[in-house]
């Protein structure tokens, strides 16, 4: 995709971000509720549907498009958190389903009738270590049998679909062997199994929409696993790497917002006769986190570049989600001390976008598991775990 392309979609983005302000966002904050209207929204426009292949219904953009969309939601002051995972989730459908599957369900996808934004992973005990999930999946004739807790299953009220991550033998000398991925229906579940699914809502620190998910015998047919049985780990990293990418954007993008909003502050007020961006204590700050957000956002269009031409891209996306997250911080920090007081005041909504760009620095991988990526796999030093 040309930059001008690129340019265009970022400028559709914006304008469809311009009919939801701040306070749309302080108000599904305050109330913890889910940004439904925006979603349809971005989902109405195309925008969700970037990934998806034109036979298919979709824009059949790449992860470069869709980070785009992304950086923007987060730069207009939004939270993508409400619709990313139908971004990077698909991508274990699009490049290991079955082509049944992908008939089945990409196009209700595209067309904004499907909505697939549940990614269920994570459980309690196992932690950073997925290869350690307990949760199980026992083959009963054309069925598998999901039976398990999941901590971390963000939005499995608002899917139609999700991807269900579960062991199907055991633990091996291959670690990464013998966990299957899974395209849940959750409407035939909902219809059929009520009983079985069992979803506890989280609160956080911000509006994650996110829950604890117990399967209690969840039947899944056969034919939805996705791409082989027993090699769902190596398809979920390579969808970690287009989620990474995605993330470091929602990080630039805060990171901008940050910058902006910091230095429209800093302009405007007036203390001892004078802006107080006039103070180097107050400006240097907020040009250093523009540096970093600027040297994050390279980091993350490299990324980008290698993972849409089918190229290794795990150091890059990786380092990409490592300084995005770094820059936005850094901004957010500079944005909070030049607004002083009124940084904790919602009216502002720096303490909001302060809350949710925190998650960067933990999810969707910690910080120091990427510094333990890059000294293990690029820099050959011996492995820490």
């Amino acid at each position: 995709m040309s930059d001008a392309e690129l340019d265009a979609l970022r400028a559709r983005t914006r304008e469809l971000c311009a009919g939801f302000p701040d306070a749309y966002w302080r108000e599904t904050d305050r109330e913890r509720r889910y940004p439904q209207e925006f979603v349809d929204t971005l989902t109405a426009a195309g925008l969700l549907a970037v990934l998806v292949p034109v036979e298919y219904g979709g824009a059949g953009l790449g992860v470069a498009a869709a980070s785009v969309v992304m950086e923007e939601v987060n730069r207009s002051g939004g939270h993508s958190a409400a619709c990313h995972a139908q971004m990077y989730t698909m991508g274990a459908l699009l490049r290991h389903g079955s082509e049944a599957l992908r008939r089945a369900y990409l196009p209700g996808i595209a067309a904004g009738e499907l909505r697939l934004q549940a990614f269920s992973v994570t459980e309690a005990a196992a932690g950073s270590d997925t290869t350690a999930i307990a949760t199980a999946a026992v083959r009963d004739g054309e069925d598998f049998v999901l039976t398990g807790v999941k901590n971390w299953t963000s939005r499995i009220e608002e899917s139609d679909l999700a991807l269900v991550l579960a062991r199907t033998s055991e633990r091996a000398e291959d670690r990464t062997r013998g966990l299957t991925l899974f395209l849940l229906d959750l409407r035939r579940v909902r219809a059929e199994q009520p009983e079985a699914l069992e979803v506890t809502p989280v609160r956080t620190m911000f509006n994650y929409a996110t829950n604890q998910v117990a399967y209690r015998g969840v039947r899944v047919p056969a034919d939805h696993v996705v791409g082989e049985v027993d090699a769902g780990f190596r398809y979920v990293i390579d969808g970690w790497n287009a989620e990474r990418i995605l993330l470091a954007a929602e990080a630039v993008g805060d990171g901008h917002w940050f910058v902006e909003r910091a230095t429209a502050y800093a302009r405007e007020r007036e203390v001892f006769g004078r802006p107080i961006g006039a103070n180097q204590g107050v400006a240097f700050p907020i040009a250093d986190a523009y540096v970093q957000v600027r040297a994050a956002d390279l980091m993350r269009r490299e990324a980008a570049r290698l993972f849409d031409a089918g190229e290794p891209c795990g150091a890059e996306a990786n380092m990409a989600k490592l300084l995005a997250s770094q820059a936005s911080w850094a901004a957010a920090n500079a944005a909070l001390d030049t607004h002083g007081g009124n940084g904790f005041v919602d009216a502002y909504d720096v303490e909001r976008k302060f809350r949710e760009t925190r998650l960067y620095q933990v999810a969707p991988v910690a910080n120091n598991l990427v510094r333990a990526f890059v000294a293990t796999k690029v820099l050959g030093l011996p492995r820490s775990y």
